[in-house]
């Protein structure tokens, strides 16, 4: 019987960021789990995440669009509602990056991480809530956090400050909307080989300390969030509010 309250079949999921990684993976977790899901992408098309989701049974929708731009969001949200007519969880998996000393770090990038990172979080989950709590429909939102929700990094000030924010803004949310049956919680991911972090992979020096310090001996699979992804939109975690869960291989306890 427990296993049944992981099951997602009848809802419709809104993933950020599908096209490829770690937004891709939970997208098609979902979708095995039963789940209909709409697919976002920006630069890159997230079609090939579509036809792995609709060949496992079930529907998708790719869309796209630039989420520093702040119209965006509510394009998401009306695409999702006009196509499925619900929406019962909401992925905010959709980053970006930018590397430079503090003293060199530009505005244009300051302002486009935050508005991606950030920024974006709070509008996708604003409007999700307020559909989820105007239909009184329980619903799920889970935002993709980083281990730099808990520590500074090197070079990387406004992705630090970012996902610090998306720590705080998941317990904000959490904190007002728990009474509506909305639950929203945060999965953190570790070094996970993505795009993201395809610098950090090049850099034999840096790679080789990294290696060092994950007592599980390798760099994260975007598949590894599967599991993190599904309970945390399930009605397993009903009772799980505000949480950030650390999905990284034991580094943030070694």
């Amino acid at each position: 019987m427990i296993l049944d309250a992981f099951k997602l079949e009848g809802q419709t999921a809104l993933v950020t960021g599908a096209s490829a990684g770690l937004g891709a993976a939970i997208a098609v977790a979902l979708a095995a789990a039963g789940a209909n899901v709409v697919a976002h992408g920006n630069s890159r098309e997230p079609n090939a995440t579509c036809r792995i989701i609709k060949d496992s049974g079930r529907r998708s929708l790719a869309v796209r669009g630039d989420l520093a731009d702040k119209a965006v969001p509510r394009q998401l949200i009306t695409q999702t509602l006009d196509e499925f007519g619900r929406l019962d969880i909401l992925i905010n998996n959709a980053g970006t990056i930018r590397r430079a000393p503090a003293v060199d770090y530009s505005e244009a990038d300051w302002t486009t991480v935050i508005e991606v990172n950030l920024s974006s979080v709070f509008r996708l989950s604003q409007l999700a809530g307020k559909h989820m709590i105007e239909t009184g429909h329980s619903g799920k939102i889970v935002n993709i956090a980083s281990l730099l929700s808990f520590q500074g990094g090197i070079t990387v000030p406004a992705y630090a400050a970012s996902k610090g924010g998306v720590a705080q803004l998941t317990k904000a949310l959490a904190n007002e909307w728990a009474k509506y049956k909305i639950n929203v919680n945060a999965i953190a991911p570790g070094y996970m080989l993505t795009d993201n972090t395809a610098a950090l992979q090049a850099d034999e020096t840096r790679n080789r300390q990294i290696l060092e310090r994950i007592p599980a001996g390798r760099w994260g699979e975007p598949e590894d969030l599967a599991g993190a992804a599904v309970f945390l939109s399930s009605a397993a975690s009903d009772y799980v509010n505000g949480h950030v869960l650390v999905v990284d291989g034991g580094w943030l306890g070694r």
